[in-house]
């Protein structure tokens, strides 16, 4: 499949990348267009950023996500419950970039993170930062710690849901000042519109 396509826009060579394989780009790309959406422009170039997907409101938000990942080919990483890694969904989860969290580490669930996005070269660590479909006042603030010890910005993902359009909003670089960032993230998603509600 062609990334010129009208499904995703070409995905900039600064991105971290999984091996080719023909068939996971035609298959995510298969589902995002029979589904009606599509990825639009412009793409982000941080090779390693704490990417975060909002407004999460529906259990069809991961298809959808997933299909993204797989049409671009991009290596986006996630800690998941060990729980989930049993066989044969382990493999799997693997496969779609899922890594197993340690409970038991004394890093928690921010320190193994960090870890992980400074030990690579190129990374995209990915999050909902509401955790969870229900509507919250608050959002879970890790994404805001992880990217400002790891030192990599915020590369805010959107959907939305009334014209099928999944897309990227410039990058964020936090301050540090923790109710600052959240306020100014959080500005950024009124526009968008989740299956169920907005991201307010």
């Amino acid at each position: 499949m062609s990334q010129t396509d009208q499904t995703i826009p070409p995905m900039p060579a600064s991105l971290p990348q999984v091996p080719p394989g023909r068939f996971g780009r035609w298959f995510g790309r298969s589902v995002l267009r029979l589904g009606g959406w599509k990825v639009v422009a412009p793409m982000p170039t941080e090779g390693r950023a704490v990417v975060i997907f909002a407004p999460h409101s529906s259990n069809w938000d991961g298809l959808w996500g997933f299909a993204v990942k797989l049409g671009m080919g991009v290596d986006g990483k996630v800690l998941a419950k060990s729980q989930l890694f049993w066989w044969p969904l382990g493999i799997l989860m693997r496969r779609l970039g899922a890594i197993a969290l340690d409970r038991a580490s004394p890093q928690g669930t921010v320190g193994q993170a960090v870890e992980l996005i400074k030990r690579s070269d190129k990374i995209w660590y990915v999050l909902a930062p509401e955790g969870t479909r229900k509507q919250v006042t608050d959002w879970k603030g890790g994404f805001i710690k992880i990217a400002v010890q790891a030192g990599v910005p915020i590369v805010p993902a959107y959907i939305h849901y009334p014209e099928k359009i999944i897309g990227f909003m410039p990058a964020y670089h936090p301050t540090g000042d923790f109710a600052r960032d959240m306020a100014a993230i959080r500005q950024m998603y009124r526009p968008w519109q989740g299956k169920n509600r907005g991201s307010e």
